[in-house]
């Protein structure tokens, strides 16, 4: 429920959408960058961190037969490929172009910025400064860069924005069970087809969640307006 100093703590706008930040969102988002930037400056420094035995030991637990790493990846994890690849970009775009058509621009910006800017000013600086390299013999085309996932980072800013955005909050509780269960499937996908370590998703889910946290934060007020403006049904004033 959004609230704002200069009013009544009474107040609460009749519409749920879009959805208020939660308590510390700043604090709480930006410690998870700072601990992923932090993880990436260890990597740099050290090629075998103090983590690397745990993702060895899970690459060798998912790791398949001679006959398995001579086919082709199908199903679910080529769609969670293609999801995680320029195609995850499609959906924040056309939920972005939805919202403007209903005046919704507020929300639309909160979409761009997590979903699509952040990908870029975000993920590939993190990419740049860990400088990791992927496991060995990936079975899906990739680029330079294991640490952190990009397409685990865009999973969760998907899932998150979707949320904040679409759903209220009944059915919101609905759509966070369903949003867990793709991270996860997009996290076991990842290192299924030894494209990263599991250190790298688990990165990329921490620089979702703390980019949206703080975003969600920053556009607060623009939120609060559509919130409230939403309501009175004069979002086109």
């Amino acid at each position: 429920m959004f609230t704002s100093p200069s009013r009544s703590s009474s107040y609460e706008p009749p519409h749920p959408l879009p959805a208020a930040p939660p308590r510390h969102a700043l604090a709480f988002g930006g410690a998870l960058l700072l601990l992923s930037f932090l993880f990436a400056l260890l990597l740099r420094l050290d090629r075998r961190p103090f983590f690397q035995g745990v993702d060895d030991s899970w690459a060798a637990a998912v790791d398949h037969s001679t006959a398995d790493a001579s086919a082709e990846p199908g199903g679910l994890l080529v769609v969670l490929d293609r999801l995680g690849g320029p195609l995850g970009m499609v959906l924040p775009l056309v939920l972005l172009g939805c919202l403007c058509v209903y005046g919704r621009w507020r929300s639309g910006l909160f979409v761009f910025l997590a979903a699509v800017v952040a990908n870029a000013l975000v993920v590939l600086p993190v990419k740049q400064l860990a400088d990791r390299p992927r496991p060995p013999h990936p079975w899906v085309l990739v680029n330079d860069g294991s640490y952190p996932s990009g397409q685990v980072f865009g999973a969760v800013t998907l899932v998150i924005v979707v949320a904040v955005v679409v759903f209220p909050p009944r059915a919101r509780r609905w759509w966070w069970a369903f949003g867990a269960a793709y991270v996860l499937a997009m996290m076991g996908s990842r290192t299924w087809l030894h494209a990263q370590w599991l250190s790298d998703t688990v990165a990329g889910a921490l620089l979702g969640a703390g980019t949206c946290l703080v975003l969600w934060r920053l556009l607060a007020p623009l939120l609060e307006t559509e919130a409230e403006r939403m309501a009175s049904n004069s979002l086109w004033l």
